[in-house]
């Protein structure tokens, strides 16, 4: 079974989410996925420094 995935608003500048778009593309992802991958690194690296939130 699939985990449940969250809807989430981001207000960002149109000029940094083209460049966002464009590095998402160059490693074979969507934006979304880009994000989900780099929140799950950010967590891993907070929990490593700090315990399990």
């Amino acid at each position: 079974m699939f985990p449940m995935k969250s809807k989430f608003t981001l207000r960002i500048d149109t000029e940094l989410l083209k460049k966002f778009r464009n590095i998402a593309g160059y490693n074979g992802r969507s934006a979304n996925c880009e994000m989900e991958v780099l929140i799950r690194k950010y967590v891993a690296a907070f929990e490593k420094r700090h315990g399990s939130v």
